[in-house]
């Protein structure tokens, strides 16, 4: 069964930084576009960042352009979230997933606050 398992979640304050690890239990991420989402309370779940299977190109929600950096180490089957320059708006519970795929994980929690 394939699945992907989040961590690194937390609490930082505005102007912190968090890094997301996902890895791949039954799955190759090397084999999958590689997406990061996220779910705010009371909203619907937004992908963030993605990186597609080939030449790692990657590409960013408006919102997070230039605070947040998704990569991946095949080695280690992980995909990572780097997020920057946190700000309140970034709390959320983020998943991540193959683009299209309707079985998600638990998340993991990050929530933005001084």
């Amino acid at each position: 069964q394939v699945q992907f398992v989040e961590s690194g979640g937390g609490l930082v304050q505005p102007g912190g930084s968090l890094r997301l690890s996902c890895v791949g239990s039954g799955a190759n991420v090397s084999n999958y576009v590689m997406a990061w989402y996220r779910q705010a309370p009371g909203k619907q779940r937004d992908m963030v960042a993605r990186i597609f299977r080939t030449g790692g190109h990657t590409d960013y929600a408006t919102p997070v352009k230039g605070r947040f950096t998704i990569s991946r180490d095949a080695a280690k089957n992980t995909v990572y979230l780097q997020m920057n320059d946190l700000k309140n708006e970034d709390t959320a519970l983020y998943y991540c997933n193959s683009l299209g795929s309707v079985n998600w994980g638990q998340g993991t929690q990050v929530t933005v606050s001084s």
